[in-house]
């Protein structure tokens, strides 16, 4: 005869179970739709780039889809499926699907569109300029700044310092990619046929800029972070 298992104990196990399967659900669940942050490699207006026109993008993040990592720098390419600009009441209109995803060592079939999510650029401050070599000894010189004193071993940057004292580097700004993904201003979404996205927008032409990253995903909501 089996030992008997206390009450209490089979309601701890029952709950850990629950617990452990409602995790695995929201793990498949996040999953079942990947996002794809790209790289767009052109610029795209609504109205003006035409109906058919090829896009490519390269992937930011490598992504899981259907059990094989597309790797960072994959090539995606796809194509614009509407392409409309406002004109009176009428709202701009576009949508971008990509079909394919292609790198170095394998290929995927892909069917995601483009969403109202993009990661903004953003201007970090650093030293990243310099006006003249730093080595001090004249023989090395190589034609940038101040030409050095034949006389001396010490070397001045360009432009001139004095003595004892270091040469002002101003702060130059590089752009950056956020980590944090928004919403495009004035851009809604809508959903049609098998996971298809078009962006529409009531207050102007939607534009997408050279070098941007934009979201693809397949047609269903993603959820803000």
């Amino acid at each position: 005869m089996s030992p008997k298992i206390p009450l209490l104990q089979w309601v701890l196990v029952a709950l850990c179970s629950s617990s452990m399967f409602g995790q695995q659900e929201r793990e498949i669940t996040s999953l079942a739709t990947p996002e794809f942050p790209v790289l767009l490699q052109q610029n795209v207006t609504a109205g003006k780039t035409p109906v058919g026109a090829k896009i490519q993008a390269k992937l930011s993040v490598a992504t899981l889809v259907n059990g094989t990592v597309v790797p960072k720098n994959a090539v995606l390419s796809g194509e614009v499926v509407e392409s409309a600009a406002k004109t009176g009441n009428e709202p701009s209109r576009l949508s971008l699907r990509v079909d394919s995803a292609l790198w170095k060592d394998g290929k995927a079939n892909l069917n995601v569109y483009l969403t109202t999510w993009y990661y903004p650029t953003l201007s970090e401050s650093g030293q990243n300029l310099q006006y003249g070599p730093m080595r001090p000894a004249n023989r090395t010189w190589d034609g940038q700044g101040q030409y050095p004193d034949p006389n001396s071993k010490v070397y001045r940057p360009f432009p001139g310092s004095e003595a004892g004292k270091d040469s002002p580097v101003p702060d130059t700004p590089t752009p950056v990619t956020s980590n944090r993904r928004i919403a495009m201003k004035d851009i809604a979404s809508e959903y049609f046929g098998d996971g298809g996205i078009r962006l529409v927008s009531t207050h102007s032409n939607i534009k997408l800029d050279k070098y941007t990253t934009y979201v693809f995903a397949a047609g269903e909501p993603i959820p803000a972070k």
